[in-house]
């Protein structure tokens, strides 16, 4: 049984093939673990983002995998998939007791989702006391234990490693580096600025550093663009997503330094874009999808996505649809080997190969358990009637 906890939805069940999907708001009671049958389900547990800053964010993560399991029968491996889904909130101090009621209360078998690497350091503790696979699916940080941690996303500075050689060779001039100032935003402004001065490039920050903005409490960005037009920066880069991005997007698009080009790593990604309106037109960002992207994987997972949704899907819902085609694959490989067990599943995804995606064909590096895989450059741009992410070209292929 599948679990939908989308506040859209009723309580009732509906069919969908042969496979009964309950739609719910909360983590609900189910089988404590799979058992050796076929027709024993897999508990698996989505912990997202559903209220706070990156709600936009986390509900994709629970749409991906949801898309999945409509897609495949309700099933991961040939097995009846159960999703529990808690709310991560804004970080740790909701994502810490959400993970622990579905690990020791609900007894899952296996963790996905988490919107921050904040969220991610903090639980994985849980995860090794009760020995199952974590297969988060967006951005993560640097782990030392990676036995049972695994990602379908990125790790958390490649973004900005991705598109730093691209900007210094852009810009001919010291560039604005600006984020939130939490572990994700340290990450992500660390990966762009260590690969950008290692090439070359200059700050246009004084003191050369990043400037960062209180998490979450800023959505007034206009003194920071103040003090960026009285720096001599001839563009700016920033990491923000959600409601962040909204404002930051709205009120550059009004400041004086509107003009200055913007790179970026999520701030057009998502739901956001349509809030951001033609405020968005123009700004540059790096990512590892487009929903253009022309394959057949894409083709697919975009019909389907968009069968249900008044959008285009964006990386988080392809990086959560693709943890659920990550367990499907390595349940399937673990009851071809005998017993599917949270250990078993674990180690057949460390034998996976290659992930047939909608981003492209990737597989896990062994030494970060991270996909290996190409980044783009996008540009917002009218598609039709609406603005887009559109696909501008290759950057950089990343992972080990």
């Amino acid at each position: 049984m599948f679990l939908d906890p989308s506040p859209r939805s009723s309580r009732a069940p509906r069919l969908f093939g042969a496979v009964a999907l309950a739609l719910a708001l909360t983590a609900v009671t189910g089988c404590g673990g799979p058992g050796d049958g076929p027709d024993d389900p897999l508990k698996v547990g989505l912990v997202a983002s559903l209220s706070g800053t990156y709600k936009p964010v986390g509900t994709e993560l629970r749409d991906g995998f949801e898309l999945y399991l409509r897609t495949h029968g309700g099933e991961l491996g040939g097995r009846p998939a159960e999703l529990v889904v808690a709310d991560e909130g804004d970080g740790p101090q909701a994502a810490v007791p959400a993970t622990t009621r579905l690990v020791e209360k609900e007894k899952v078998d296996v963790l996905t989702g988490f919107v921050s690497g904040g969220s991610v350091n903090a639980v994985l503790p849980l995860v090794e006391r009760a020995g199952i696979p974590f297969v988060g699916s967006n951005a993560r940080p640097a782990v030392k234990d990676l036995d049972r941690v695994w990602t379908t996303s990125f790790l958390s500075d490649e973004p900005g490693r991705a598109i730093a050689p691209y900007v210094e060779e852009a810009v001919d001039g010291p560039v604005y580096a600006i984020g939130p100032d939490y572990q994700g935003g340290y990450d992500q402004l660390r990966g762009f600025t260590d690969e950008f001065e290692r090439l070359g490039g200059k700050l246009a920050n004084p003191g050369g550093g990043t400037t960062w903005t209180p998490f979450p409490r800023t959505t007034d960005f206009r003194p920071y663009f103040a003090r960026i037009a009285r720096s001599d920066a001839k563009a700016v880069y920033c990491f923000y997503a959600g409601r962040a991005a909204i404002d930051f997007a709205r009120q550059y698009a009004r400041s004086e330094i509107a003009d200055l080009p913007l790179y970026t790593a999520f701030v057009t990604e998502g739901s956001v874009l349509d809030a951001q309106g033609d405020a968005a037109k123009g700004i540059y960002s790096v990512l590892n999808y487009a929903a253009d992207l022309d394959n057949e994987a894409n083709r697919r997972f975009v019909a389907d996505w968009t069968a249900r949704h008044d959008a285009q899907p964006t990386t988080y819902a392809m990086s959560s649809y693709d943890a659920a085609a990550v367990l499907d694959k390595a349940v399937a490989d673990a009851a071809a080997r005998g017993a599917v067990t949270p250990e078993t599943v674990n180690r057949a995804i460390g034998g996976l190969g290659q992930i047939d995606s909608p981003r492209g064909a990737w597989e896990f590096g062994r030494r970060e358990h991270s996909p290996v895989q190409t980044w783009y450059l996008r540009q917002v741009r009218p598609d039709g009637t609406r603005l887009a992410n559109v696909m501008v070209e290759d950057l950089a292929t990343l992972g080990d």
